[in-house]
């Protein structure tokens, strides 16, 4: 990829502020297309700077093949280059991320963002190996991803370093929840690599020690608060970023209540989005967790809104 290109260089100064990693919205079993397309206008009219598809929120370990290319392709369309559209392609295969990924930008994606491969749990070479292997088989900027509590492995410093040398690795997912690493990635190599939270809860400490947003749940609820806190970062407006911050942590640990979608996507529905119900094996919140999760819309004051 030419560096130099000015699609490239601009969409590198878009990678900042919220990217919401979107749920899939189902119906009967099946993806809800124009469902799926009002959450994207949604986030469009609210000024979120991206779109993160078929990830973990989005259910992916239960989306077929031609699912996650239909999700693609909708999005796409419905986005029409108002909106980074970053496309989770990463699996445990290298040869299936590297076909994924070649997918995702034939289909109009901007980004891919691979997770470290889950299960295998590689050595940081391998991973290292694994990432190359995409940078270099695949002429699309990729965000990589950590997120050790999911996938058994961590992505060290060191390696994040060593990656960001390569031309197409652009962004990171730092998902750790590990800010002393974070601080650590950001200070070996800031100036290659674009550091996103993976956690809602630490957008703001992340951001003080150099990253340059979020990879969002409750974006999906809340896009235009977390859009908000991030202009007033920017702006240095440390006591509204500090209501913000206050205001926001429960919420985003309400997420969390239970496995990532169950909340979100609960939530969603209490709220009236009508996004469905999660697939299996991923069931329905229990009656006591949706209890607490209902206090703290409330709380938020989103109830007061329907």
């Amino acid at each position: 990829m030419d560096l130099h290109d000015r699609s490239f260089q601009r969409l590198i100064m878009q990678l900042e502020g919220l990217f919401v990693a979107l749920v899939t919205p189902f119906y009967k079993g099946e993806v809800n297309e124009e469902k799926l397309r009002e959450l994207v206008r949604f986030q469009v009219e609210s000024g979120s700077q991206g779109i993160v598809l078929c990830g973990t929120t989005g259910e992916s370990p239960t989306l077929s093949w031609p699912e996650i290319c239909r999700i693609f392709e909708v999005v796409v369309q419905e986005a029409r280059g108002k909106i980074t559209i970053v496309a989770g392609t990463g699996t445990n295969s290298t040869a299936a991320t590297i076909e994924a990924t070649h997918k995702a930008r034939d289909l109009g994606a901007d980004m891919a963002m691979v997770i470290t491969p889950y299960y295998n749990k590689p050595t940081q070479e391998g991973l290292f190996l694994h990432f190359q292997a995409v940078a270099q088989s695949v002429d699309m900027p990729l965000m990589i991803y950590n997120v050790p509590a999911r996938t058994g492995v961590n992505l060290e410093p060191p390696t994040v370093e060593r990656l960001s040398e390569l031309d197409t690795i652009v962004a990171l997912k730092e998902a750790s929840g590990n800010l002393d690493q974070i601080s650590e990635i950001i200070g070996r190599c800031a100036d290659k690599i674009r550091v996103f939270s993976g956690d809602d809860s630490l957008f703001v400490p992340v951001l003080s020690v150099g990253g340059v947003g979020v990879v969002s749940v409750v974006g999906n609820l809340v896009p235009r608060d977390l859009c908000s806190l991030y202009d007033d970062f920017q702006k240095s407006n440390v006591s509204q970023v500090l209501q913000y911050q206050k205001k926001l942590f429960p919420l985003s640990r309400s997420m969390f209540f239970e496995t990532n979608p169950i909340p979100v996507k609960t939530a969603l529905n209490i709220l009236g989005w009508e996004v469905g119900k999660l697939r299996l094996p991923l069931g329905d919140m229990s009656k006591a967790q949706e209890e607490k999760l209902v206090k703290v819309l409330k709380g938020y004051g989103l109830l007061d809104q329907i």
